[in-house]
């Protein structure tokens, strides 16, 4: 438990930190905590000098911020939380607390209802109870977290419960849904759409101008799904009247460090870039792709379902689903059997998969003529199949179908 960052969320500030330390921790609804009361305090020099005593209203502070650890900590509490004291009931001061004492801090949740939490506190002095109360606790937890330093357009809309790192910078038309972090020097501009729970790491460009030579400052827009993570120096550009006007990244993707994506591409969902990984113009990734690292995808080719590219690949053609695609030029290595696997693809699936690319790969059939014998043969009959055929058949760059030259080493699944 980090208790300086989660009293950071209580309005409390150094020399008011009244905690210690934390006991080791059983119940989710209980904790204690210790407060060392030193000779040293401030407080001490004018509170009843020659008889010092810790006022009574820092002892209920020092309940409270154990308070605030309690609530701030439990199974289920967002992380952008914070805590308040609304009321303090049933107050009893039992004896007095001097310099030299060990203070114990109990508190336990009580009664809840909507963001009030009741939480029954005491603090002890060698087993000897020294001040009970009921504190009244206001728990909010829909409240964005902007640093001084970030520079935020005051027409952008902050999702509640959003980070904004320090030096971090978002423009006028950007929408941030719930719970989006944006890390340090991280930018995001443009008509910019981020969907909740996305992780934007430092020094990501998000949603800035296309490096097309006809973009000449039209209005375009870049819509990010939910659940993405954007590594560090990643760098997605809006779209181009003539793309459509429309870059789209779907749901739960990963792009490592330095990984690029072009105007008018569409990413579909699940996928994972590489670090250096990127797209040009208008390129199409369909879900659960995987595009190795540096591997470059040329513009307006298409890579299937489930393809792997590997890394430092140049894919000029369309790459294929469920396969392989390695190399400069790029070429197919086969199906990718253990991705699949991994996946939880059925063994039927797969090997149906197998049969199919054999007719594609290594049979001595031109390639409409397999996708005839793939399309007549009741045996490979299943939508992955099926979903391989009509990728083929609907390329309008044509398909990478070349299997490469094997020399010493090279392996052939």
């Amino acid at each position: 438990m980090h208790i300086s960052s989660l009293l950071e969320r209580h309005a409390h500030r150094c020399p008011a930190l009244l905690v210690d330390g934390v006991e080791p921790r059983i119940e989710a609804d209980r904790l204690t905590a210790y407060k060392l009361v030193s000779a040293s305090e401030d407080f001490f020099q004018g509170h009843f000098p020659g008889v010092p005593l810790m006022p009574g209203v820092l002892m209920l502070e020092a309940l409270t911020q154990a308070a605030t650890l309690l609530v701030l900590s439990r199974p289920g509490a967002s992380p952008l939380a914070t805590a308040s004291l609304r009321g303090v009931d049933d107050v009893k001061f039992r004896r007095h607390v001097v310099p030299g004492d060990r203070l114990q801090l109990e508190v336990r949740v009580g009664r809840e209802r909507g963001p009030i939490t009741r939480v029954h506190a005491a603090a002890n002095v060698a087993g000897t109870v020294v001040v009970e109360a009921v504190l009244v606790m206001a728990v909010r937890q829909d409240r964005a977290r902007i640093h001084p330093t970030a520079v935020v357009h005051p027409t952008a809309v902050i999702g509640s419960t959003c980070v904004v790192g320090p030096q971090a910078v978002i423009g006028p038309h950007v929408v941030l849904g719930r719970n989006v972090m944006v890390g340090a020097s991280a930018v995001i501009e443009g008509d910019t759409t981020v969907g909740e729970d996305t992780q934007i790491f430092p020094f990501a460009s998000i949603g800035l101008p296309p490096q097309d030579l006809k973009y000449r400052g039209e209005r375009t827009r870049l819509v990010i799904g939910v659940g993405n993570v954007f590594r560090e120096s990643v760098t997605i550009h809006r779209g181009t009247v003539g793309g459509g006007g429309e870059t789209r990244i779907g749901d739960r993707n990963l792009f490592m460090a330095y990984a690029h994506v072009a105007h008018d591409c569409h990413v579909g969902s699940d996928t994972i870039f590489g670090p250096g990984a990127t797209l040009g113009g208008h390129v199409a990734v369909e879900d659960f792709a995987q595009i190795s690292a540096y591997s470059g995808v040329h513009q307006f080719c298409r890579v299937g379902r489930y393809a792997f590219i590997g890394g430092y690949s140049v894919v000029t053609k369309d790459a294929l689903p469920f396969a392989k695609t390695v190399g400069n030029r790029a070429r197919v290595y086969g199906l990718n059997t253990v991705g699949l696997v991994r996946r939880g693809f059925p063994p039927e699936v797969v090997t149906r998969l197998k049969r199919a690319y054999r007719y594609l790969l290594t049979s001595r059939l031109t390639p409409s003529r397999a996708l005839e014998v793939i399309d007549g043969e009741a045996g490979l009959a299943c939508a992955e199949v099926q979903y391989l055929v009509e990728f083929i058949r609907s390329s309008s760059r044509g398909v990478t179908l070349r299997r490469p030259n094997l020399r010493a080493g090279d392996t052939d699944e």
